[in-house]
C-alpha cells in the first residue's frame, strides 16, 4: 500500500488512496498506521480520491475515531496533490485546488512553493454556533467559548498551562455539552494581532498545531478577548495567519510532503 506523509507545523498525517483500502476497517487501519512506535506515526489518516479540481478526503483520527475535517490535514492533502501535479504559483494566476471534506469543500490558493513545501491560503468557511459557556470540568468552573469550524471546538481564554490543558482536554471529551467530543484550545491574547495557543485534539491528544483550532482560537479571541479579526496564531509547531472576513475564515500557512513509501506490515 502506497503511503505519503505530510505535516503542517508538526501536525502530521498519512495519505492513502481510498481505493487501496476499500472494504478495510478504517479505524483499525488508522490505529495501526498512526502508532508512533510500531507504525509510521501520525496524528491522523486521510483517505483520498483524486478529482479534477483537487481531491475528496475522509479523515480518521489516530485513535480510529471519525473527524469531519482538519485544516492542516486539508492543506497537507493539497500539498500532496500540488506535488503530484507539479503545480507552482505564477504571477497573477495562483492555482486553486478544491478539497472536498465532510465539512464541505475547501478552496486553497497556492501562494508559494519551495520543493515539496507549499504555502496555501485556504477558505475555511464561516464559524458557526459561537457561544459562551460556563462549564464544570475536572473539578473546576471554566468559562469557555464553544463553536464549530467544520468540527466542534472549545476555546478557553487565559494563561497557557500544559497540565491544565491535559486535564481539561481529557475531561471535555466526556462532557455532556460535547456529545461528539471536542477539540480544545487554551488561548492567550498577547497583542491585538497575536494569539498564542495550546491544543488538545479530539482523538489524538496534544498536537503541535491545528488549522481548525487556530481558526477557532482566532474567532474566540476576536469575539471575546479583544483581539483583531486578523491575527497570527502561534502554536508550539509554528505560526499560522487567520483572517475572519465577512465571507468567512481564511487560513494561511505551510504544508510539507516528507515521506513516500510502501506499507508492508
Amino acid at each position: 500500500m502506497r503511503i505519503t506523509k505530510a505535516h503542517a507545523y508538526g501536525n502530521d498525517f498519512l495519505y492513502v488512496d481510498a481505493q487501496a483500502v476499500a472494504g478495510e476497517d478504517r479505524g483499525a487501519l488508522a490505529r495501526h498506521l498512526c502508532e508512533r512506535h510500531t507504525g509510521i506515526g501520525a496524528d491522523g489518516l486521510v483517505l483520498f480520491t483524486p478529482t479534477a479540481a483537487g481531491a475528496r478526503m475522509a479523515l480518521v483520527n489516530a485513535d480510529g475515531s471519525y473527524a469531519e475535517v482538519s485544516g492542516n490535514g486539508v492543506r497537507g492533502l493539497a500539498a500532496v496533490v500540488a506535488r503530484d501535479r507539479d503545480l507552482a504559483p505564477s504571477p497573477g494566476a495562483a492555482p486553486d485546488l478544491v478539497i472536498d471534506t465532510d465539512a464541505g469543500p475547501k478552496v486553497l490558493t497556492l501562494l508559494e512553493r519551495q520543493g515539496n513545501r507549499f504555502r496555501f491560503r485556504a477558505a475555511m468557511g464561516q464559524p458557526e454556533d459561537v457561544r459562551r459557556l460556563d462549564l464544570e470540568v475536572a473539578g473546576e468552573q471554566v468559562e469557555a467559548i464553544a463553536l464549530r469550524v467544520g468540527n466542534p471546538q472549545c476555546v478557553v481564554l487565559g494563561a497557557l498551562d500544559p497540565a491544565r490543558l491535559a486535564r481539561l482536554g481529557q475531561a471535555l471529551q466526556r462532557h455532556p455539552a460535547f456529545p461528539e467530543g471536542v477539540n480544545v484550545e487554551l488561548a492567550a491574547v498577547e497583542a491585538l494581532d497575536r494569539v498564542r495557543i495550546l491544543i488538545w485534539e479530539r482523538g489524538v491528544g496534544p498536537t503541535q498545531s491545528s488549522g481548525t483550532g487556530s481558526c477557532a482560537s482566532a474567532v474566540a479571541a476576536a469575539a471575546f478577548g479583544g483581539a483583531a479579526r486578523a491575527a497570527d496564531v502561534i502554536a508550539p509547531g509554528g505560526t499560522q495567519r487567520v483572517e475572519w472576513l465577512d465571507a468567512g475564515l481564511i487560513l494561511t500557512g505551510w504544508a510539507e510532503v516528507v515521506l513516500e513509501g510502501w506499507w508492508t506490515a
